[in-house]
């Protein structure tokens, strides 16, 4: 199932169901007309959205209409949480050494994670509003989980029940603020402006085998003004999975339904996989040839980000941005 928001006057956006090739929507107020109204009610509103899904796939469903993506804001355009990763190992050691800090001593025992900006999520094709390039605008392509309500104390082994939809998450960073947040000990403010998800939520269901119940194994694309940046494998090279991260973050706390979960940025130790961030890219010119040549991003760049599965088909569209001066 796939499952999107219409831009609305309502911050919540208005829920519809999505067909499979993401051209065509149904609206489902009778259902509920949020997604966060959805996952407060999951196990009551799933099976009826998946059957409009099911009459959508197979042309029986009414009041159709034709998917405009620029008209979608996130499928979440605000949530009550979103905690984020960083378990690839291999993007938080260059992203550590970029700003001369040494790995937490812990790192291989205990995921890091950070509670992030969530009042609002940006629309995945609308422009990206930055007040100064000088900061070092960066990209970060993620995929992230959004759980229902998971008690406290939740394990690992018991966390996979409670993931009900999956997204991709380009979460913008600030390198030149980064640098001077972080080492003061009291988490990311400035250096993380809003983020942005895919124009539409999957349920695992639907990832097939590309799915196991604790990761998704598919190349995450990313493209910076139509030129080719980056496809790591989500799956390859992940030291903590998502159930972990579930279990990490309810070790003293329930989470609320809608509670949006990242990884962090998708990152292989092999470089040939490209990057989902130009903090990596910059750090291995650096170690290489003693300079770092890609550029942060300027104003007028846009930003795209991608999955597809097996036969090259699109999951979960694509997140399209272009980074305007405000």
């Amino acid at each position: 199932m796939r499952l999107a928001s219409l831009k609305s006057n309502d911050r919540d956006g208005t829920l519809v169901v999505v067909d499979s090739t993401l051209s065509r929507a149904v609206a489902v107020p009778q259902i509920a007309g949020t997604l966060q109204q959805a996952l407060d009610n999951w196990s009551d509103c799933a099976p009826q959205l998946e059957a409009i899904g099911d009459a959508l796939e197979a042309g029986r469903a009414e009041q159709t209409f034709a998917l405009n993506h620029v008209r979608l804001a996130s499928p979440l355009p605000r949530c009550y949480q979103f905690l984020d990763g960083s378990v690839y190992l291999s993007h938080m050691e260059k992203a550590r050494r970029a700003r001369g800090a040494a790995m937490p001593s812990n790192y291989a025992t205990e995921p890091l994670m950070y509670q992030g900006l969530s009042d609002h999520f940006l629309a995945p094709a609308d422009d990206v509003p930055m007040t100064d390039e000088a900061l070092e605008i960066d990209l970060e392509a993620e995929v992230g989980v959004i759980v229902d309500d998971v008690p406290l104390g939740t394990t690992a082994e018991a966390a996979g029940t409670h993931i009900k939809l999956l997204v991709l998450i380009n979460d913008w960073s600030l390198r030149g603020l980064t640098r001077v947040e972080v080492p003061r000990g009291f988490g990311f403010v400035q250096s993380k402006p809003a983020s942005a998800l895919s124009p539409v939520a999957v349920t695992p269901d639907a990832l097939g085998p590309a799915w196991d119940g604790r990761k998704l194994s598919l190349p995450l694309h990313s493209s910076i003004n139509g030129e080719h940046f980056g496809q790591p494998q989500a799956g390859e090279d992940m030291y903590f999975d998502y159930c972990e991260l579930i279990a990490h973050a309810a070790r003293t706390r329930a989470l609320r339904a809608g509670t949006l979960i990242g990884a962090g940025t998708v990152s292989n130790r092999d470089a040939a996989a490209g990057y989902g961030c130009i903090a990596e890219a910059r750090t291995d010119e650096l170690l290489a040839d003693g300079e770092a040549r890609t550029p942060f991003l300027k104003f007028g760049d846009v930003v795209r980000i991608e999955m597809f599965d097996a036969a090259g088909e699109t999951i979960f569209g694509a997140i399209e941005q272009r980074i305007v001066a405000v």
